[in-house]
C-alpha cells in the first residue's frame, strides 16, 4: 500500500493577481483522461517545473497498472490522444499544482467528434451530475502552448481514503481553472472507487489552494511539521467531509455546474 512521500514541492502559484488576470488569454479547452505510458516524459517535465529539486519523482511507470493508484492528465483540445490504448488493468478508478501545493490544471479534446461515454460519464449520470460533453464555444489554446499535457494529478487509495499526492499544471497555463478540473476529476474517481473521504496536504502559506479545497468541503484536520523538504515549511492536512452522502452529492453537483458556467464543459475520457 502506498504511503505519502517525505518532503514536498515548493509553493506553486494557483492563481494570479487582478492585474495579471486581465492579460490572461481565454481559458484553454481541455479534457481529462488517464495517464498513458507515452505521457510520462511530459508529466515528469511538469513535475520538475512545479516542484522542488529535492522532491522525489512519482513512480509513474510502476503505477500504471496499480489498481490502488490513479493518474489523470489534462490535455489541450488540439493535442491528439495517444495512439496506444490504455494498458490492461490500468486501475479500477480514475481520479488533481500538488496535493501538497495546490491545484490548477484542466482538459478538452476532439476534432469536432464528441468523445464516447466513459465510466466517469456513466457515473456522473447515475449520481445526477451535469452531462460530460464537448463545449461548443470552447476557446482553443494559444499557438505557443502546443504541449500534449497541460497538467496532471496523482491519487493513491488507502483503505477508505483517497489521498491526493501530487497535482501540477504547466506554469504558463496556471490560473485558468485547470487545477480545479483535476480536483473534480479526482473526486469523481474517488467516488467511483468507493472512498469515503479524500485527503491531501497543502503548505500553510498556500492560502489560494486552501480556499479552493475548502470550497469542495476539505477541512483542516492536522499539521505535518517540516513536511516540505525545500524550506521545512509545515503542511496542513485537509480532509473532506464524507463524499458518498446525498448531502455531498448535491454540493459537488452545484460546484461542477458553477465550474462549467465559468470555464466550459467538464470532459473526461475513458
Amino acid at each position: 500500500m502506498p504511503h505519502p512521500r517525505p518532503g514536498g514541492p515548493p509553493p506553486g502559484p494557483l492563481g494570479r493577481t487582478d492585474a495579471e488576470a486581465m492579460s490572461i488569454p481565454p481559458p484553454p479547452s481541455v479534457y481529462l483522461r488517464r495517464l498513458q505510458r507515452d505521457d510520462i516524459d511530459e508529466v515528469i517535465e511538469i513535475e520538475r517545473e512545479a516542484f522542488s529539486p529535492q522532491w522525489s519523482s512519482s513512480p509513474f511507470k510502476r503505477d500504471l497498472n496499480n489498481k490502488r493508484a490513479c493518474y489523470l492528465v489534462a490535455c489541450p483540445e488540439d493535442a491528439a490522444p495517444p495512439e496506444t490504448p490504455p494498458p490492461p488493468g490500468a486501475g479500477d478508478a480514475a481520479g488533481l499544482e500538488d496535493a501538497a501545493a495546490g491545484p490548477d490544471a484542466a482538459a478538452g479534446p476532439d476534432d469536432g467528434i464528441a468523445p464516447s461515454a466513459s465510466w466517469l460519464t456513466r457515473l456522473a449520470g447515475r449520481l445526477g451530475f451535469g452531462a460530460v460533453g464537448p463545449a461548443d464555444d470552447a476557446a482553443p489554446l494559444p499557438d505557443a502552448a502546443v504541449d500534449a499535457i497541460a497538467g496532471y494529478v496523482s491519487v493513491w487509495y488507502q483503505a477508505d481514503e483517497a489521498h491526493i499526492t501530487e497535482i501540477a499544471v504547466r506554469e504558463s497555463l496556471r490560473g485558468r481553472g485547470i487545477g480545479e478540473l483535476l480536483l473534480i476529476g479526482s473526486l469523481r474517481a474517488a467516488i467511483e472507487y468507493g472512498s469515503h473521504v479524500m485527503t491531501l496536504e497543502a503548505r500553510v502559506s498556500n492560502f489560494i489552494a486552501q480556499r479552493l479545497y475548502q470550497k469542495y468541503s476539505f477541512k483542516s484536520v492536522g499539521l505535518r511539521k517540516g513536511y516540505y523538504s525545500d524550506n521545512r515549511e509545515d503542511a496542513v492536512i485537509m480532509t473532506t467531509t464524507p463524499i458518498l452522502t446525498e448531502e455531498y452529492r448535491r454540493l459537488f453537483n452545484e460546484l461542477q455546474q458553477t465550474y462549467e458556467s465559468r470555464w466550459g464543459a467538464i470532459r473526461i475520457l475513458d
